[in-house]
């Protein structure tokens, strides 16, 4: 392993965890994970693939099948699931710096993503004692009463840009509820997973209750969804593939969650605090290098406020510069791969050709070799404009104007997405109004990203179906059985 990843103490990061055991790949493969601010090797990791996804599996189904996890008492395996969260919270600044350097982002973003991963586990850790069923009043001398019971084996499958977030999104409340897990981490940034799986050891996780098998989509991916044995998919990543997952899934009938992609509209009226707006509006798209599935990339003005907000944000925007990620100053982050940073372009350069006007940003940002642009803003920007309607997942922000209320939901809502909006006003009125007629699933009013492991996260439309975090996850983790009982 790499000098560069030696503050994180374990033994095996850069193989498959199957059974509690560190292993190669089953045909030996591995594959190299770049740094994206430089764009060189930090690690190479094994490649997972069918084999290596069968043995996986097979994994957790004894896992399940045992009762020193199933039927752990609630405490107990809320205790585990505590412990993880000690154990990372004693990490914090190496898992940090792990997640800096495989994904690219700003250290002071890692550090966000690592602190809402331990509050998450130690969510989830509070549930496992107050998941229950109920007694119901039915007819006859007859006692009905239901129990909420794990699905069984979970496969989880995690985009790269929040790693470790989005891993512990699916583990805590899978593990919390009895259920065993296969997790397939992104290819682009597979060590913060294999890092969890380490942490789950330690924690007392038994063997086989959480595997991590690195690879690839169309090879360890497809194998973990198609699998017979294989109960329920959890997947966050782009509608496309949510698409494929539904079609295959189809096959077992297995349950599956779907996270999936956003054009989300982030909306000031004329009464709003421009100043506040601005710095909102410049938050929801260029953060995490606008490589978040909730970025607020459709910017929606009154036509009275627009030239103040926009003169703002293109100021804050122009001002941002590339520098080392894991300097605590450092603001911009890198593209997370050469062909993410061709496809942002791709889409910059059809926004020209569509007759926006590029206000500022539009070029690749040169420092140190690695996949960087400049935080990039399009005014005059149409709603038919294939920048407006399609995810871009780059700092490239499209500002169209409106002219009243009516207007800004019908251009808000007209998007295959509907995963989250943001309403800028100081009129508590049209704020609830907004949020009423907005389609998405979650709506902020004067803020722009704030999230919490107690508050529901998902989409309407194609961005997908399934609610993560809050106690609306556990449905999806858990099964209800009904049992009835003659008294006569």
């Amino acid at each position: 392993m790499t000098t560069v990843l030696e503050s994180i103490d374990r033994a095996a990061q850069d193989r498959l965890y199957v059974g509690g055991e560190w292993v190669d790949a089953a045909d030996g493969g591995r594959f190299e994970t770049l740094h994206p601010a430089n764009g060189e090797v930090l690690a190479e990791v094994a490649e997972g693939g069918a084999a290596d996804i069968d043995r996986a599996v097979a994994a957790a189904r004894a896992a399940f099948e045992d009762p020193k996890w199933r039927r752990m008492d609630a405490a107990d395996r809320g205790a585990v699931l505590w412990r993880m969260a000690d154990i990372m919270a004693s990490r914090f600044d190496a898992l940090a710096r792990l997640e800096t350097l495989d994904n690219g982002k700003p250290i002071r973003e890692a550090q966000i993503d690592v602190r809402q991963s331990i509050d998450a586990l130690r969510y989830y850790a509070g549930w496992t004692t107050k998941l229950h069923g109920a007694t119901i009043p039915v007819r006859g001398n007859l006692f009905n009463y239901t129990l909420r019971e794990p699905v069984g084996v979970v496969g989880a499958i995690i985009p790269w840009n929040f790693p470790l977030l989005m891993a512990v999104w699916k583990v805590a409340p899978a593990l919390a509820c009895g259920n065993t897990v296969v997790l397939k981490p992104a290819e682009q940034t597979p060590l913060s997973a294999l890092e969890l799986a380490a942490i789950a050891a330690e924690a007392g996780v038994p063997a086989g209750a959480l595997n991590v098998v690195p690879g690839f989509g169309e090879t360890a991916g497809a194998a973990l969804v198609a699998h017979p044995d294989v109960d329920k998919i959890a997947f966050t990543g782009s509608t496309a593939v949510g698409r494929m997952i539904m079609r295959e899934a189809a096959g077992t009938l297995k349950k599956i969650s779907l996270e999936l992609g956003g054009k989300s509209p982030n909306i000031v009226l004329a009464d709003a605090d421009i100043d506040a707006a601005a710095r909102g509006a410049f938050a929801g798209i260029f953060y995490n290098t606008g490589q978040c599935c909730t970025a607020g990339s459709r910017l929606l003005v009154h036509e009275s406020v627009k030239e103040r907000l926009l003169s703002a944000l293109v100021d804050r925007a122009s001002k941002m510069q590339p520098g080392d990620p894991l300097d605590p100053k450092t603001r911009l982050g890198p593209l997370i791969s050469q062909e993410q940073l061709d496809r942002v372009l791709g889409y910059i350069e059809k926004g020209r050709s569509e007759g926006a006007k590029l206000v500022t940003g539009g070029e690749r940002a040169e420092w140190n070799n690695g996949f960087w642009l400049r935080p990039t803003v399009f005014d005059d920007v149409q709603p038919t404009h294939v920048i407006a309607q399609e995810e871009i997942f780059g700092p490239v922000l499209s500002v169209l104007s409106f002219s009243d209320e009516d207007e800004a939901i019908a251009v808000a809502n007209r998007s295959i997405y509907g995963l989250a909006a943001g309403v800028w006003t100081r009129d508590v009125k049209k704020a609830h109004r907004f949020a009423r007629e907005l389609q998405a699933g979650t709506v902020w009013i004067n803020t722009y990203h704030p999230g919490d492991a107690a508050s529901p996260f998902g989409g309407y439309k194609q961005s997908g179906f399934g609610r993560e975090l809050g106690e609306y996850s556990l449905d999806l983790y858990t099964q209800i059985k009904s049992v009835w009982v003659d008294l006569g």
